[in-house]
């Protein structure tokens, strides 16, 4: 009910009675609204007053009384709030032009001041209904289900005006087209995060329903009541009543899966609702619908069309007929008029009672060309988008996944070969429009996995046997159909289930149509493709996790047959073999690579490509007449990211997991060895995928973490926001409501922490028990996945039993298994694996022995690694596993030399770089070993038990000095030591040794200590070199390491002397891969690179000259010519570099106190960088040792004289440092010419130390004496370590003038200045300014005046005062050179410093003249004669033994 009149009362003072004054609130039925100034009257009220506005109120009798005579006193502002009057022009008028067509009503009617006669109703109707969009937005968003509703009826219902039929379906589907391009368009409205109108889509989902059509309806001329003139906006008696039964009338297409509730109820609520509009109207002007097809029994005596209209056909025919922008907008709105074609169906099979009726007579033929017709436009409308300059992608991808849902609830309404028509339809034509391969296989993906997440996928997909044979029927069960689908693998070759054959394309469309988009993605190239590649094993992915998650899947003889639906997955992994991730490389455990990856495959194994792309519709020759895709070994391939492959590698293993075994045997069976091979490289890379990567610490979540996870979900966010994922549209199309759309537009799906929802492994602060669960998951997929790997190694093993290729097969099982050893596994698989490996053992030994061998030394190490597991059960298991591995090898050779050798080696790489090496689980494991071996009764009367005893104690002996070597890390030059003493031990076990000289050159490598490990290299080359002398005679070879000694004199120790390595052929030693020409070749070019960055380039050409002999022989020319460049670069560094280059400094190092142990009064020579000063070796060496003893107890001496060790205190440890520099004899340095030659190959050190007999280190010249020290080493620098103990120590005193004439010589520099080309002009000067300048010149003008002052009384003296005199002559000779050339290179400005030189040079030469002239007569008489044959002994001799054979002889 409405109220007619408003009334107030006005009260001018708060004492004063009211006044009242009164507004109606229709006027010609419309509402009045705005500001109104009223007049006021001063007494009661007539009884009549409402019928009439208070400026127009009759004459009364009393007349009434007004304020200030009738003048409009009172304002007053009227706000209507309803939801029966629009309030807008436009939508008033379509209504009640609406009305006047549903009740009878009298012509002309008077519609917003204009009359409107009948015979212009047709006209003005059609004007209204194109005037629609042009209304306010707010009424028409208040209205919107009223207008479509009107709409739509106008569509399908006929109407006679005036004797004639007028069709409004055109003017009404462009009116929705326009209104819904005005929702879109208006920022005002709310929009999902698929940026479509929420009034829309909640329309679509609570109140749409096929329009009622008016029967039984009275002819204009009928005499009957006339009903109230105005119109009734929904003939509804309560607004909250009908939203809730509209709430309740929802009719969804039937394949929606998240509605509950039985359609016929729904239904029957809808016609209620309906019929309740209609209950009183007996007048009206719309005609009705035929009775056609028997949908509706038909009234008699009315009159009717000739045919009936239906809504889904009607809006189908506009969207065909529709032209120009009309189109354009209703396909970029294409989600609303597809899901009204859907529900439309939906509703209409429901109310004409046909869900029992077959699929493909529901619908008539002409509906179903429309529908046809609509797919192609809407295809080509998809590829004008991305055919366009400017690329419309964004709006393509909004139009095809809307396409997508519509072909995906039509198979449950149509028949369903039909839909899949539709489906080729679209593949083909899109094929032919696109060029862009990227673009192309990203639509069409994203069309099929929508299609693919279908509720019936496995119905439309597992069960099919042909095209013919297809069920048009509702699906049957999956239980039903079990029978068949066996027979049809009978049928079938067990070879072509695994391909993707034409059979298969037929037999599952959907699928097939799925895993040709996949290797096409994977085969393709170009900008983009990643993304693609992605997008395609994604929807593989989530269709198999669908498939584990489904309950109807839970059995296992369902899961055998979803298995088998995709077999061919497994073909399309294999043939992309060479595109997976690395995993192994990105972890750097291992040097080996996927050798086989890129071998040449059978023809058998792979996809027609050309075949299955034609089904597809695409015309890309992506594959012409050429090799398979795995045997492309030149192609550069488009590498797969790491969860890519990881998710891929998923796929593989829940098919093998799950499809039946049997099968699985049977077809390995079958396959040739290289495919057998390309399967044990995937299970490999499954391997590195899998491994269990620990559980994180709860309190280590930094910063930089959550910032990470917070951008990966605002980029996840986005991608959804654009349309990305069948499984994002699937959410955004099925939500219901405002409400839900609003909290989707506010993202609160990322705001986790505002809903009730959040999920606790989401949230950013985990607990710890919430990081437990997930570390349990990540474990139990690691488990899971690894024993799915073992289970297809067994299969493989059982199959190779029978085949003549198992002794390749054996190289690559051992592969995987020793990779999943490697890796971080679980208990329960390594109890499983363990068992594995020793069958394998017991099975395959003969060719484990002697076939595999580096394997065997890997599946050593990661058994011994195995046995100091802090598992008991791991340690179990391996340590049965490595006796077992020592038993056979026994049994097979009588001797297990060869794995006592790999094992060796295995603990010490064990202990060197394993982090979890725990030496007391390792002792406990030798001991179990070693007790198995005692207890094994079989053996007893072999060698076996002794020669096991004998390896554990070795292994118990280089156990205790390798853990040692962990103890001193911080300590290279020690630690280098104790890898030198272990590599001893290995001496008559070249494989054993070789592998540590390439440990300490690593470790050399890692300090920047260059030479030394070029050294090391140089060294193993020797070793190598000294066993292929005894395997080859080769003339261009090395004879051994005596072809390497102008390398290092040192090379000698390598020489093979011991009685067991003379026969490296009879035990079985010298067998790995360095012990080849190659190797050779191989370890020179490594040391003559270290050498070369060490700056030793004279120690290239040595090393090359031993490379270039064996290239030569080979006919490598294409390495000789890399060769002679690196030559070439050497010699020409030698040139511009010179005496630039920094060789090493030395210093002597003594040891003394008991807390050093064995290192207690040992002597040793340090080589350090050049630059290093003593306070920085000092402050090395002290602080390490402060560290183990305690800075109280260490005390550093850093001067170099004599210790008296009984002084020292017990309790301390004392470490003795001195510079020393290298010694030559004088005969020496006639060879030693080069910069070089005097810093390499250096033996003898030596260093000063001043003293004078009073005690004192420092005195007056003619009382200062010093005592050389000359150091010799056990070896020679540089050499494989950087310290070398000293084994030689001599001394010898000189006299004061012998220092004199020792520290003149130091000054003679001045004859490497005055030769040095190009000449330096500045260190001309600065020598010249130590020699001659003013404030030095008196040191030796001192010197002189000291000694050579007089002539000396003592004739044993004469000598040196000689030798000391011509020094002196030199001296003044080279300083005038020296002058003279810097006159001739000096500027300008330093003319004045030139002269200042001149002055003090001959200054210096006077006072020099009397001392240099005087000779002594007596020096030149014979003293003794020389014997030719003492000359060098004489010459070698220090002054003090000179003296001593000049008293002798007199």
């Amino acid at each position: 009910m409405v109220t007619q009149t408003v009334v107030v009362f006005h009260n001018p003072t708060p004492s004063s009675a009211p006044q009242p004054q009164w507004l109606p609130v229709l006027l010609n039925e419309r509402l009045q609204t705005g500001s109104y100034c009223l007049p006021v009257a001063l007494e009661k009220l007539p009884p009549n007053y409402s019928m009439h506005s208070a400026e127009k109120v009759p004459l009364q009798n009393p007349p009434i009384k007004w304020a200030e005579g009738h003048k409009g006193v009172f304002n007053i502002e009227v706000q209507a709030v309803s939801s029966v009057h629009t309030q807008d022009n436009h939508l008033e008028k379509f209504f009640t032009l609406c009305h006047s067509l549903e009740s009878q009503v009298t012509f002309p009617i008077c519609v917003l001041d204009q009359k409107i006669s009948e015979t212009t109703l047709e006209h003005e109707l059609k004007l209204s209904i194109i005037w629609l969009n042009s209304s306010c937005l707010e009424p028409l968003v208040l209205f919107l289900h009223l207008v479509l509703d009107k709409l739509f009826q106008l569509s399908v219902q006929p109407i006679v005006i005036t004797g004639q039929t007028a069709n409004f379906s055109q003017f009404a589907f462009e009116s929705v087209v326009a209104i819904a391009n005005s929702l879109h368009n208006s920022k005002d409205l709310s929009k999902d995060q698929h940026r479509r109108n929420c009034l829309l889509a909640s329309y679509m989902h609570y109140v749409f329903h096929l329009p009622e059509l008016q029967k039984d309806l009275p002819k204009s001329g009928d005499s009957t009541a006339l009903p109230d003139p105005r119109y009734h906006t929904y003939g509804r008696t309560s607004a909250a009543a009908v939203s809730s039964k509209l709430l309740q009338a929802r009719v969804m297409s039937s394949s929606n899966p998240d509605l509950a509730g039985t359609h016929s109820a729904a239904d029957e609520e809808v016609k209620n609702i309906m019929s309740s509009k209609i209950a009183d109207r007996n007048c009206n002007r719309m005609s009705y619908y035929s009775s056609g097809n028997n949908d509706v029994p038909s009234a008699t005596g009315a009159p009717r069309p000739t045919s009936k209209k239906h809504f889904h056909e009607e809006l189908a025919l506009q969207m065909v007929v529709s032209t120009g922008m009309v189109r354009e907008t209703a396909f970029k709105y294409a989600w609303f008029f597809f899901e009204l074609l859907v529900k439309s169906m939906a509703q209409y099979v429901h109310n004409m009672d046909k869900q029992d009726n077959f699929r493909r007579t529901r619908f008539s033929d002409r509906f179903k060309d429309d529908i046809t017709t609509i797919v192609n436009v809407v295809t080509s409308e998809i590829a004008a988008l991305l055919v366009k300059p400017q690329k419309e992608t964004e709006q393509a991808e909004k139009i095809n996944i809307s396409l997508a849902f519509f072909l995906y609830d039509l198979p449950s309404l149509m028949d369903r070969s039909f839909v899949f028509n539709l489906i080729k339809h679209y593949c083909n034509q899109l094929s032919a429009k696109l060029n862009n391969l990227a673009t192309l296989i990203s639509m069409r993906l994203e069309f099929l996995r929508i299609l693919c997440s279908h509720e019936h996928y496995l119905n439309l997909n597992l069960f099919f046997m042909s095209t013919d044979t297809a069920p048009a029927s509702p699906c049957p069960s999956i239980s039903s159909q079990n029978s068949s689908s066996c027979s049809s693998f009978q049928d079938q070759k067990i070879a072509s289930m695994f391909d993707l054959t034409p059979e298969f394309r037929q037999q599952h469309f959907l699928t097939g149509l799925l895993f040709i988009e996949l290797a096409a993605a994977l085969d393709a190239e170009g900008e983009g493709i990643s993304k693609v590649q992605r997008k395609a094993v994604s929807a593989i992915h989530g269709l198999l996790s669908s498939h584990d998650l489904d309950l109807c899947c839970v059995k296992p003889e369902v899961k055998v047959k979803v298995a088998a639906l995709y077999l061919p997955l497994v073909g399309i992994i294999l043939d992309a073999l060479p595109q997976l991730y690395d995993f192994t490389a990105a972890d750097a455990r291992s040097g080996k690579n996927r050798a086989s990856g890129s071998e040449e495959q059978d023809g058998t194994s792979g996809i027609n490509q050309n075949v299955a792309l034609a089904i597809a519709g695409n015309h890309f020759n992506l594959k012409i007449n050429g090799p398979m895709l795995s045997s492309l070994t030149y192609k550069q391939y488009n590498v797969l990211n790491a969860d890519t492959t990881r998710n891929l590698m998923i796929c593989f293993l829940w098919i093998m997991k799950n499809a039946d075994q049997s099968l699985i045997r049977k077809w390995i069976a079958d396959l040739p060895s290289m495919q057998l091979n390309r399967i044990l490289d995937l299970l490999f890379i499954c391997v590195s995928c899998f491994e269990y990567k620990g559980k994180p610490s709860s309190d280590k979540v930094s910063t930089q973490v959550l910032q990470k996870s917070r951008d990966v979900k605002a980029r996840l966010e986005e991608a959804l926001v654009r349309g990305e994922g069948a499984r994002g549209e699937m959410m955004w199309r099925r939500v219901p409501g405002n409400d839900r759309f609003s909290c989707l537009s506010e993202n609160l799906r990322w705001k986790k922490e505002q809903t009730h929802w959040r999920q606790a492994n989401e949230k950013l602060d985990k607990t710890k028990a919430e990081l437990d669960q997930e570390a349990l998951i990540s474990g139990n997929l690691v488990t899971e996945a690894n024993l799915i790997i073992l289970d297809m190694q067994e299969n493989i093993i059982q199959a190779s039993s029978a085949l003549d290729c198992k002794d390749s097969l054996l190289g690559g099982v051992l592969r995987v298994v020793v990779n999943s050893l490697s890796c971080d596994q679980s208990t329960t698989y390594l109890t499983h694996c363990f068992a594995t490996l020793r069958a394998l053992i017991a099975k395959f030994g003969d060719l484990l022995f002697e076939e595999e061998v580096e394997q065997c030394a890997d599946l050593c190490q990661r058994v011994l690694h195995h046995c100091s597991s802090s598992m008991d059960v791991t340690r179990s298991q391996a340590c049965a596993t490595l006796y077992l591995l020592m038993r056979f090898s026994f049994g097979a050779t009588s001797n297990f030399a060869r794995v006592k050798m790999q094992v060796t080696m295995s603990l010490a790489s064990l202990v060197d770089k394993a982090q979890d090496f725990n030496e007391e689980h390792l002792r406990k494991s030798l001991r179990t070993i070693l007790a198995y071996a005692e207890e094994d009764k079989a053996m007893q009367t072999t060698p076996y038990p002794t020669q096991v005893e004998e390896l554990l104690c070795n292994l118990n002996s280089i156990l205790y000095d390798t853990v040692k070597m962990r103890e001193f890390q911080e300590d290279p030059e020690m630690l280098m030591d104790l890898m030198y003493r272990i590599a001893k031990s290995y001496r008559t076990s070249p494989d054993l040794w070789l592998t540590w000289l390439q440990n300490m050159a690593e470790k050399h490598s890692k300090k920047r200590c260059y030479t030394e490990a070029a050294m090391c290299l140089v060294h193993a080359a020797a070793l190598v070199a000294e066993y292929l002398s005894m395997l080859e005679d080769h003339s261009y070879l090395p004879v051994g390491s005596v072809s390497f000694q102008n390398i290092s004199s040192n090379v000698l120790e390598e020489s093979a002397v011991s009685e067991d390595t003379l026969s490296p052929d009879e035990d079985d030693v010298c067998s790995g891969r360095y012990f080849t020409e190659s190797g050779l070749v191989g370890l020179l070019e490594q040391a003559a690179e270290l050498f070369s960055t060490g700056g030793l380039y004279e120690t290239v050409n040595e090393v090359y000259k031993l490379v270039i002999l064996i290239l030569e022989a080979h006919r490598d020319f294409r390495k000789l010519t890399s060769t002679h460049d690196k030559l070439q670069k050497a010699f020409d560094n030698i040139i511009s570099k010179g005496h630039k280059r920094m060789f090493g400094t030395y210093f002597w190092v003594g040891f003394y106190g008991s807390k050093f142990g064995d290192l207690d009064e040992q002597e040793f020579v340090y080589k350090e960088p050049i630059i290093t000063k003593l306070p920085e070796i000092s402050h090395r060496l002290e602080g390490f040792y402060s560290q183990c003893f305690g800075a109280e107890s260490v005390e550093v001496i850093k001067d170099s004289a004599p210790i008296d060790k009984t002084k020292l205190d017990p309790n301390k440890a004392y470490i003795q440092i001195t510079f020393v520099e290298p010694y030559f004899d004088e005969y020496e340095m006639k060879d030693r010419v080069t910069y070089f030659e005097k810093n390499f190959n250096l033996r003898r050190f030596m260093y000063t130390t001043p003293f004078t007999l009073e005690g004192q280190p420092r005195g007056e010249l003619h009382e200062q004496y010093r005592r050389n020290t000359v150091l010799t080493t056990m070896h020679a620098f540089p050499y494989i370590k950087t310290r070398i103990s000293v084994i030689q120590e001599e001394e010898f005193v000189l006299t004061p003038i012998e220092v004199a004439i020792e520290d003149l010589k130091k000054t003679l520099q001045l004859a490497v200045a005055i030769h040095q080309e190009p000449p330096d002009a500045k260190m001309l000067q600065m020598v010249l300014q130590g020699s001659v300048g003013a404030t030095v010149n008196q040191g030796p003008l001192e010197v002189a005046q000291v000694f050579l002052a007089e002539i000396p009384a003592d004739p044993k003296l004469y000598r040196h005062h000689n030798k000391l005199r011509l020094c002196f002559k030199e001296f003044i000779m080279r300083c005038g050179e020296a002058v003279e050339k810097n006159k001739r290179h000096i500027t300008a400005d330093q003319r004045e410093y030139q002269q200042e030189l001149k002055k003090n040079y001959n200054k210096l030469k006077e006072n020099l003249r009397p001392m240099i002239e005087r000779k002594i007569p007596d020096l030149y008489k014979p003293i003794f004669r020389v014997e030719s044959q003492k000359r060098d002994s004489f010459h070698r001799s220090s002054f003090r033994k000179c003296e001593t054979q000049l008293s002798q002889g007199s």
